[in-house]
């Protein structure tokens, strides 16, 4: 056959499989091939954040209009959950992110984006805490569509859907007040400087035998988040989260961590949760 034939054949089927897929290279959706590991499984940390650039206008799918929320203030919600998995894994979200499977993520038609959700499997009264950061589920009567680690936790894998009850966590910081917080704050001095603070004497005590193994989550000259911050991690984690203070910087650290594998866990979960740029330190 003349190659140039064989060239129009090949690009003809090519065309037809991106014509059915779409910028997905599956067809239908699919269940990973290994179930999560146990920091995969860590709730997300809520945290304070500014919406998205991305997806959160009011938008148009299928014919139908959809309108954002402007607040997920007191919202709550009963309905069906579905999830979605290894078709749509490392494509972006709506507010340009990538979709991870194994991440404590999610998506809805309304809600701002992001916004941090308590899920609860009303059947078995299982529960997580997820991240928002996409659109859908455009399928009739399912009100959000859960990550594939988050379907996992709830244990609705084998039926596909769940009855769940959705809250929002408010966890909103309002701009304007904490820039007057952060412009209130006085500047320290070398005698001001502040070593690591800790709840109660015994975890003082714990910290000297824990040769110093902490994990910095961020930094921040806004005192309030950091302080919120770090008690929604020290509820949602067996360590406890402080916040030094040096030149006006408060640093959020967890610790002290004995155990290799526990540190190791628990900085991928927080990479994976909206603190890519959390590390291991010693103190």
């Amino acid at each position: 056959m003349n190659k140039k034939y064989l060239y129009i054949i090949s690009i003809i089927l090519l065309s037809g499989c991106s014509t059915n897929y779409g910028r997905y290279q599956q067809a239908n959706d699919s269940t990973p091939t290994r179930k999560p590991n146990s920091a995969e499984l860590h709730d997300a940390i809520p945290r304070a954040e500014q919406l998205s650039k991305g997806g959160n206008k009011n938008y148009q799918v299928r014919g139908k209009y959809y309108q954002v929320l402007k607040s997920a203030q007191g919202f709550t919600q009963t309905g069906t959950a579905s999830w979605y998995g290894k078709k749509f894994h490392g494509h972006l979200t709506s507010n340009g992110e990538v979709y991870n499977m194994y991440s404590m993520s999610a998506a809805h038609k309304h809600l701002p984006l992001p916004t941090y959700l308590k899920v609860t499997n009303i059947d078995n009264n299982k529960s997580v805490i997820v991240r928002v950061n996409d659109r859908g589920p455009f399928h009739q009567n399912r009100i959000i569509d859960l990550s594939y680690s988050a379907a996992y936790k709830l244990d609705m894998l084998k039926t596909g859907t769940a009855n769940v009850r959705i809250t929002a966590i408010n966890y909103q910081v309002d701009q304007a007040l904490a820039n007057k917080t952060i412009k209130a704050m006085p500047l320290p001095t070398r005698n001001t400087l502040k070593k690591p603070s800790f709840n109660n004497r015994k975890t003082v005590q714990k910290a000297k035998l824990a040769n110093g193994k902490y994990i910095q989550v961020f930094a921040t000259k806004n005192q309030l988040l950091a302080n919120k911050t770090a008690k929604a991690i020290t509820s949602l984690y067996q360590f406890n989260a402080h916040t030094p203070e040096v030149n006006g910087i408060y640093r959020v650290q967890i610790g002290p961590i004995t155990s290799k594998q526990h540190i190791n866990e628990l900085l991928l979960t927080l990479k994976r949760n909206g603190y890519p740029n959390a590390f291991k330190v010693t103190i």
